[in-house]
């Protein structure tokens, strides 16, 4: 799939904690949150990424499904060296870039990246999901696990059931209850995506479990020990 540039805005990765914040600014002004209107989508792919020996090393995993049959059709999971240490509110510049050679690898380019972390739920807008998303130019939609930034109501415990989280009065995700009895998930745009568009293909690829199969699948891949 070719280099950084080739994928999407490229840009040098910082070391410092201090770089990242203002590339933070720098890209963040290149964030689209839009509809993807006519984009055909026939490949989903779920990302995740993990570490290992004591978070040297980045573990980055992706699985492409088939958007209408749901069949597994490409798979990638990469080890490189981590970049970063974690530094709360800079996660994405510690787990993007394993990401994207993660993606160079697949046989299969997808439409659409469903990426377990936030998108635009993020205090700068630019969580692993949007991060990613304009790294590699592809659409792209957060699903998270935990709350980073935000408020929101109460969620009723009816399946598909949501509530917005929202900031300074904007709205920057969905609180999901993707399964009654369960904490409910954390869905939102990352990149080329709306809120709409996020709500709608993590319920298309919901089962019975708290996670969509995408993020889910990418889940236990990047927890493999080969």
């Amino acid at each position: 799939m070719g280099s950084d540039a080739a994928l999407g805005m490229s840009h040098d990765w910082p070391t410092t904690a201090a770089e990242a914040r203002a590339l933070q600014d720098t890209i963040g002004k290149h964030v689209v949150v839009a509809p993807l209107g006519d984009t055909p989508i026939r490949y989903v792919a779920g990302v995740d990424i993990g570490f290992e020996d004591r978070g040297e090393t980045t573990r980055a995993a992706i699985v492409v499904f088939d958007a209408d049959t749901h069949e597994r059709v490409d798979e990638a999971l990469v080890r490189s060296p981590t970049r970063m240490p974690y530094i709360p509110g800079l996660l994405s510049f510690r787990e993007v870039p394993g990401a994207l050679e993660a993606l160079a690898a697949l046989d299969i380019t997808p439409d659409l990246l469903m990426v377990d972390g936030h998108g635009i739920a993020h205090p700068k807008r630019l969580g692993v999901a949007t991060h990613l998303g304009l790294a590699s130019g592809l659409p792209s939609i957060g699903i998270a696990k935990k709350r980073l930034v935000g408020t929101h109501a109460a969620v009723p415990e009816e399946r598909l059931a949501w509530t917005p989280l929202v900031e300074r009065d904007e709205t920057i995700a969905a609180v999901l209850r993707s399964r009654v009895g369960l904490k409910p998930i954390f869905v939102s745009p990352g990149h080329r995506t709306d809120l709409t568009n996020a709500l709608n293909w993590c319920s298309h690829f919901l089962t019975r479990y708290r996670l969509p199969e995408t993020t889910r699948a990418a889940d236990k891949l990047a927890s493999y020990r080969q």
